[in-house]
């Protein structure tokens, strides 16, 4: 990418690029560089997935979709050659995209405790049934 400044787009200019021959997604959050505007039109046919899935969502925010599959660092990669510019959102949504990320992130965190706690659950389990069988 160059030093300039890239177009900014808003909702409703993506939104009109919803069709096979003409198809933008919006991908990208706070915790990832915010959101970016991908001309994906000329992708459609080599997507692994199929065009379908991608037009299913064209002209829109794509992102929980996109993160949500799992995509690979060279899907990503492949994903920048299409950038065309930034989303253009007002402070409302950014503020509001900001508590969601935030939201996700203290969710995360907390079940990564919920994990320890299984985890002890299950060692405690393992370790009563080995004293069962011991003392049989």
């Amino acid at each position: 990418m160059s030093e300039e400044k890239k177009k900014e787009f808003t909702l409703e200019e993506v939104s009109k690029h919803n069709t096979e021959k003409d198809c933008w997604l919006v991908i990208g959050n706070m915790t990832n560089g915010g959101p970016k505007v991908y001309d994906i039109t000329n992708y459609l046919d080599d997507h692994p997935g199929g065009a379908e899935v991608m037009l299913d969502v064209a002209g829109q925010d794509a992102d929980e979709f996109f993160e949500d599959i799992g995509h690979s660092n060279d899907a990503r990669d492949e994903l920048k050659k299409h950038y065309i510019g930034e989303f253009k959102m007002s402070e409302e949504e950014m503020a509001k995209m900001k508590a969601e990320a935030e939201a996700k992130a203290a969710a995360k965190n907390a079940s990564g405790g919920m994990n320890i706690v299984v985890l002890l659950v299950v060692l405690v389990a393992v370790g009563v049934g080995y004293y069962k069988t011991q003392m049989a």
